[in-house]
């Protein structure tokens, strides 16, 4: 298996994901929410990269009598006029089960686009941390792509990228070839725990603390709390079949 990393979606060619399976990262917090979501029950997410894009996709699920949430953020809040916002602590059973949601943020949903060319896209998070590494243990390539914060590196997208890499290397028999990125993450991750401190240390982490959402930190870091491996395909975001 061959390893590389992808720190914003900007660096992402699409002959870096030919063959290869992409996991998408954004600690903070959309693949958190995503993870949380599907694990909840919602039946699919629809990753949109503008506003106007979101609208329009829940207008064409509209018609087709699916009623989609709209969620997302934009500067970390809640746009005006939608059912949520990106904290995992909204996407509840009862707020999300049996729905599918169409959401746009700032940077996750741009990761999720930029990944869309790879054969198989996968959404990570510390909350499923071990599952993805389960997930793509006997691949043959994968492309890790972090969301960064507004085109730039975000450390807490590189640690848990780091943490993947570091469960893929702790499996006994499987041979992981590290390109010069995924090797830089599995260091990072040596140095930096899985904690909402780790967290409100990072630009990410304390953007959030500004705008008085700092406890989404700690759901954001609650390492393994699923064992699922929310999966995109033909831009739609589902549990794993099978």
């Amino acid at each position: 298996m061959r390893v590389d990393v992808h720190f914003t979606p900007d660096e992402v060619r699409a002959d870096d994901l030919a063959g290869a399976t992409a996991v998408v990262i954004d600690v903070v917090r959309a693949t958190s929410c995503i993870v949380e979501a599907i694990a909840n029950g919602a039946r699919a997410v629809h990753p949109a990269v503008s506003v106007e894009e979101a609208a329009a996709l829940r207008a064409t699920l509209n018609g087709r009598g699916r009623r989609p949430l709209l969620c997302g953020e934009r500067g970390g809040l809640r746009i005006e006029g939608f059912d949520l916002g990106n904290s995992p602590a909204e996407f509840t059973e009862a707020a999300v089960g049996g729905r599918s949601l169409v959401m746009t943020t700032t940077n996750g949903t741009r990761a999720f686009a930029a990944a869309s060319r790879a054969g198989r896209v996968l959404a990570a998070s510390f909350l499923n941390r071990s599952a993805v590494a389960g997930a793509v243990r006997e691949d043959d390539a994968v492309a890790i792509v972090c969301a960064g914060k507004e085109g730039r590196f975000s450390l807490d997208d590189a640690v848990c990228a780091g943490h993947i890499v570091r469960a893929l290397l702790d499996r006994p028999g499987t041979r992981v070839a590290l390109a010069d990125g995924a090797a830089a993450v599995r260091d990072l991750a040596a140095v930096h725990d899985i904690s909402a401190g780790m967290l409100a240390g990072t630009a990410a982490g304390r953007a959030l603390v500004d705008v008085g959402l700092g406890a989404d930190l700690a759901l954001c870091a609650r390492a393994d709390r699923h064992q699922i491996v929310p999966m995109m395909k033909d831009r739609v975001i589902t549990a794993p079949r099978g």
